[in-house]
């Protein structure tokens, strides 16, 4: 095994500092001046976590005093400095002349002889260990690299599968000249870094053969929103290169920090990337690596399992609180993996400082929003929560960026580090292959620019020129929309908000959007609707999964089919889809509560999900007819019911997430009421076991008149202002020729409410509401506070406005525990 194989020390006992090579594990982090920022990383993880489990290949570096000390002997300094004494940066042709000089200075000059042996020894020392010609990965590190608020990524060579002392010598030199490639010398330069004050190191490791298995990266915080408490995995088949430079759309896991320290397996989602070509060694050719097509089968599964995840995110963790501690303050991480395919073992084969969320301020929230819309050109996986536009530029080799105008949107198949020049001039970027740890990925991050990166075919359908605009602030997914769309950026500042009695709860219907509002200073979710998930990331009608053989629509059979390709046992998919999209609302709000509404679609409205026309009746006031608790005990529809009762069970009990309360819409009677608890005890949940507490919805004129009876059976009400108006009223909120009598503010309504809070509190029942009135009327929210509400649950847009009012209402001063409210972690 790799991790077992310890390197000898040095037999002669020299200085660190005049020393030319270091083992990793006599360096740790403090040695970033001696090695740079990813070999002092790997020793540091050598020597201080390896105990705990964390298995890192082991290897050598050589120092910053080598780089020196081979710059000085052949007298290259000087040389170098009259080579940069006209350096534009600006100017594409002037800095690739002056880096092509710089590069062919460094190659024609040898290696001293003491700088030679001294690689070669510790080389032969690794074969030893590790076998004849033993293949290493030979990766530069800039001693200013890997720093908390610059990542340098990719800006000096890495080589893969180098074998033999010829190789090694080889390929260390070539990474000595490349810290002078064209984008290095750019980054710098932006970056404010003195060109001879940077040394370089070179880390020589030994190779992991994940050319057998997979690979790829993680984050210990969400990249896009900075919710710390989730870490991000992704993962592709073959050696990691193709995950880092974006060559891939890599399938991505999210796993939940909190509860997996309490023992839990919370994996969040699971999505599967395309995961097209893996890259390998190329045995017996003339390069060190190559690309090769993955199969269809394994394509269509995701790269590793459950378990391996998991470990990785365990490690995740591990690797932040080590750093966190060292550094003095919390130190997000993003680290790279890669899976051994003789031994099945998980190794980590780098770990650096995450430089873009770490270093933003928690005081203020920045959301981008669209003022209209248009035709969506492309797709793809949303990079930062903003908005860009410009004209198109369409560029497919790196040799062709002289092209490109400041302001224009960049649109490539990838990118690597030689775009960076441009990159900083773009609008946004749009790519076809990559993910949301690839290298356009991270540097968009970086410059504070939007990017839509996996595409797949924006080269073909985007056209030079042509106006578009790009959005990543609608979720996950980024769109590119034709012309140029009018849109709003609204700042509010989160600092020294009051604290108020009444609860302040927000409506979360999208997963997507849930780690970034979780920024949002709230005390949970009142209102997390089942719906949504079910009509986006489902799409089928569950019975229509559970009767999947006996569907007549072939059409029909065949999308479902396509949708549920990776689950053998069709109603899988659902349990499986809505579980992790009701688990990622709760972690985003833990641990505050979470009251997500069981299925309340009307039976017009699941007719419309995938074969549910052959499930469904037709009513004439599907409003009031079969919908909410009627059908969860029906013999009709219970076993459906049964897989959203399977799906919270696990994000309770399996995931740990206690936080999540289910709700009962539509409740007619209480007798009803104890039969959908009943029929929810047959799968597991059982009111009272395991801290479990199930509201229902107060939103029909007997849900008031029976609040006594009512709250003998659940744990709390929420009041559905919208139903409870439309029923009380007597009309149609959907009928235009009766809207204007629809007015939550009426008396009759006033008075159900009152007579509802004031039953809840005899009772010593919760009691809150998660209709639009408070938001829309601030009399109405008034009204409420004075009655007193336990909570108020508003959309996302209006809490804020909306915890103002009702600190005046309550005379509030207190305030808010940002730390505890805004970044729980």
């Amino acid at each position: 095994m790799l991790d077992n194989l310890a390197i000898a020390s040095r037999s002669v006992l020299i200085p660190k500092e005049k020393a030319l090579v270091l083992l990793f594990d006599e360096v740790g982090i403090a040695d970033i001046p001696l090695v740079g920022g990813k070999n002092a990383s790997l020793g540091e993880m050598i020597q201080q976590l390896t105990a705990q489990g964390v298995r890192v290949p082991n290897g050598f570096a050589t120092t910053a005093h080598a780089y020196r000390h081979f710059i000085q002997s052949a007298g290259l300094e000087a040389k170098l400095r009259e080579i940069f004494a006209d350096l534009d940066v600006e100017d594409l042709q002037n800095l690739r002349q002056k880096g092509k000089q710089a590069r062919a200075l460094i190659l024609d000059t040898p290696f001293p002889r003491e700088l030679q042996a001294a690689i070669a020894d510790a080389y032969e020392k690794l074969c030893d260990r590790y076998g004849d010609s033993t293949d290493v990965a030979v990766r530069s590190s800039a001693t200013a690299e890997d720093l908390p608020d610059a990542s340098f990524a990719g800006q000096q060579e890495t080589y893969l599968n180098v074998q033999a002392c010829a190789g090694v010598l080889e390929c260390c030199h070539k990474c000595f000249a490349s810290i002078f490639t064209d984008r290095a010398i750019s980054y710098r330069q932006q970056r404010g870094f003195d060109h001879f004050e940077v040394a370089l190191s070179v880390g020589v490791q030994k190779m992991v053969r994940s050319d057998l298995a997979s690979s790829g990266v993680m984050f210990s915080i969400d990249t896009e929103t900075g919710f710390k408490n989730a870490v991000l995995v992704t993962a592709a088949y073959g050696l990691g290169e193709n995950v880092v430079q974006g060559t891939v759309n890599p399938d991505e896991y999210f796993v939940f920090k909190p509860t997996l320290k309490q023992g839990f397996l919370p994996i969040l989602d699971k999505r599967l990337g395309s995961k097209t070509l893996k890259m390998v060694y190329d045995i017996g050719g003339s390069k060190y690596t190559k690309n090769v097509s993955v199969i269809a089968a394994e394509k269509n599964k995701f790269a590793i399992q459950d378990d391996e995840i998991l470990q990785l995110a365990k490690w995740a963790v591990l690797i932040e609180e080590h750093y966190s501690k060292v550094r003095g303050t919390y130190t997000p991480m993003d680290i790279e993996w890669a899976k051994d395919g003789n031994t099945g073992e998980l190794f980590i084969v780098q770990a650096r400082p995450e430089t873009v969320q770490s270093q933003k301020s928690a005081k203020i929230l920045r959301n981008y929003k669209l003022q209209g819309t248009s035709a969506v050109l492309a797709k793809g996986r949303a990079v930062g929560e903003s908005i860009g536009q410009g004209k198109a530029r369409v560029i497919l080799d790196v040799h062709r960026i002289a092209d490109f105008q400041s302001g224009e949107v960049l649109v490539t198949n990838k990118t690597d580090p030689d775009w960076e020049p441009i990159m900083k001039k773009a609008s946004a970027i749009v790519t076809n292959s990559g993910g949301r740890t690839c290298h356009a990925a991270i540097i968009a991050r970086e410059m504070g620019i939007p990017a839509i990166v996996g595409t797949g075919d924006a080269t073909q359908i985007l056209k030079n020129g042509q106006e578009i605009t790009i959005s990543c602030s609608e979720g996950d997914e980024g769109k590119v929309y034709a012309g140029l769309l009018p849109f709003e950026i609204q700042e509010t500042a989160i600092e020294n908000l009051p604290r108020t009695r009444t609860q302040i709860l927000m409506n979360v219907g999208n997963p997507e959007e849930a780690f970034g509002l979780s920024a949002i200073p709230c005390d949970g979710v009142g209102l997390a609707r089942l719906e949504f998930i079910i009509a986006n990331h489902i799409k089928a009608h569950p019975l229509a999964l559970i009767h999947f053989d006996e569907l007549v629509d072939e059409s029909v059979k065949e999308e479902i089919a396509a949708l549920t390709a990776l689950y053998p046992h069709k109603p899988d998919f659902f349990t499986d889809k809505l579980a992790h999209g009701i688990a990622t609302i709760a972690a985003a709000f833990y641990p505050n509560p979470v009251i997500v509404r069981m299925s309340d679609f009307k039976s017009n409205e699941y007719a419309n999900l995938l074969g549910g026309r052959q499930f469904e009746p037709k009513e004439e006031n599907p409003m009031i007819g079969w919908r909410g608790a009627s059908r969860y005990y029906d013999p009709n529809y219970r076993e459906a019911y049964a897989l959203e009762c399977k799906a919270l069970k696990r994000v309770r009990d399996e995931m740990g997430l206690t936080n999540v309360i289910p709700m009962i819409p539509f409740c007619r009677t209480p007798d009803e009421g104890r039969k959908v608890l009943a029929e929810m005890a047959k799968h597991g949940l059982v009111k009272g076991e395991n801290g479990l507490q199930v509201y229902v919805m107060c939103e029909l004129p007997s849900n008031v008149i029976f609040a006594d009876e009512f709250a003998q059976v659940f744990d709390g009400f929420s009041i559905g202002s919208n139903d409870l108006t439309q029923l009380t009223l007597g009309l149609d909120r959907d009928s235009a020729l009766v809207a204007h009598i629809f007015d939550e503010r009426n008396e009759a309504v006033k008075r159900m409410v009152e007579i509802a809070i004031k039953a809840a509190k005899k009772y010593n029942r919760k009691i809150g509401i998660c209709g639009q009135a408070p938001s829309d009327y601030p009399e109405f929210a008034r009204f409420l506070v004075e009655l007193g509400i336990d909570s108020i649950s508003l959309n996302p847009d209006s809490v804020l406005k909306t915890l103002l009012d009702v600190a005046k209402v309550e005379g509030a001063g207190s305030l808010m525990d940002l730390a505890g409210d805004v970044a729980k972690v």
